[in-house]
């Protein structure tokens, strides 16, 4: 009897576990806070001896994008490569790579639909892929970010690998995997969590290569070898990886691109009783900072030398930052709009500042 009751029971763990493996809670309470900040990105790998080329981008830019695509048709053309790696969750990468055997693009515009609210739902972003599909057409996605749009696209994905009796393979745990990790991050906006994911998923990914050459496009934040991620606390991705693959990272920043630009318009600013004649560089997307929707940006034209001795905050904000090209010996004003409708003004100076090695402006109060 006692042998029965002994069988019973491990026969119920063993269930339990295995049926734990295919729910997904559309919470944000599957992976506690400790586990999460114990997972650590890996420290080397032996799997692949390829070359990564990297280009940081400043998200759903036009001229960027075009700069990316003459970029992989060349790699694609001249060098023969098929591995092209985004910032985007394993699902979606999938999706895409379905979507290039279609002849439709149904699945392209549902995720434009799942995109909603974030900088790549754009109709230049949709245009982007589909030239991709036209002109390299053998073209492999790997998708390498945290599970974005879990609740939307990872579902959908989960179910299509469901139906198609796909459930037992390793895409349906890779799948399974970043739902978890979306879950995880979203639960805090923890940036540590998602750097190390991003590298360590990036790793999987490229091992599984062996010995292939790929092109990687990601927000430039994530793709400076010398620098820590925005929070300070962790490297990015790219300093990540260099550590792992000594002498296999290329990377270069396409943010000069789009910084190239003149003013969209020239207003007439008054700041401390005087006025000043302001160049608008326009408005971007800082929603990934909890409490914060976007950020506009204005350069106070002869404002240097009464400004130049206000005294510092000890705020920095790096250039990479700013939608346009920065000189020395400039002012600027940023009016930073709060996502509860709210708005506050920032002003800044280029006076030489340096954050983690790369040039920045730095906030200044008046007297």
């Amino acid at each position: 009897m006692k042998k029965i009751i002994l069988f019973l029971l491990a026969l119920l763990l063993l269930l339990t576990g295995c049926l734990s493996n295919t729910h997904i809670q559309e919470t944000a309470t599957s992976m506690p806070k400790e586990t999460q900040k114990q997972t650590p990105a890996p420290q080397k790998s032996l799997g692949s001896s390829g070359i990564v080329y990297l280009f940081g981008e400043q998200h759903s830019v036009q001229v960027i994008l075009d700069k990316e695509l003459e970029l992989w048709q060349a790699f694609y053309t001249e060098k023969g490569m098929r591995h092209l790696f985004v910032e985007l969750p394993y699902y979606t990468a999938q999706y895409l790579n379905l979507w290039m055997k279609k002849d439709n693009d149904v699945i392209l515009y549902q995720l434009y639909d799942d995109w909603v609210g974030t900088a790549t739902q754009s109709l230049i972003v949709i245009e982007f892929y589909k030239s991709i599909k036209e002109t390299c057409p053998q073209t492999i996605f790997h998708g390498t970010d945290v599970g974005h749009q879990y609740i939307s696209t990872g579902k959908r994905y989960k179910e299509y690998l469901e139906e198609n009796g796909l459930d037992g393979t390793d895409e349906y745990a890779l799948t399974l995997e970043a739902i978890q990790q979306g879950i995880a991050f979203y639960e805090n906006r923890d940036a540590v969590y998602r750097e190390n994911m991003m590298t360590k998923n990036f790793v999987r990914e490229f091992d599984a290569l062996s010995d292939e050459n790929v092109m990687g496009i990601y927000g430039n934040a994530h793709t400076d070898t010398d620098a820590m991620d925005y929070t300070g606390k962790v490297a990015c991705m790219a300093k990540q990886l260099v550590d792992i693959y000594p002498g296999q990272i290329i990377s270069e920043s396409l943010i000069e691109y789009a910084k190239n630009i003149p003013p969209l318009r020239v207003d007439m600013i008054t700041v401390e009783e005087k006025e000043y004649e302001a160049l608008y560089f326009g408005e971007t997307d800082i929603s990934q900072f909890e409490g914060y929707a976007t950020r506009e940006f204005w350069r106070l034209e002869g404002a240097w030398e009464d400004f130049k001795d206000c005294a510092p905050t000890g705020e920095v904000l790096p250039y990479s930052n700013y939608p346009m090209l920065i000189e020395i010996k400039q002012v600027f004003m940023i009016v930073y709009h709060k996502s509860d409708g709210s708005s506050e003004i920032r002003y800044y100076r280029s006076d030489g500042a340096k954050f983690d090695g790369e040039a920045a402006t730095s906030a200044f109060v008046f007297e």
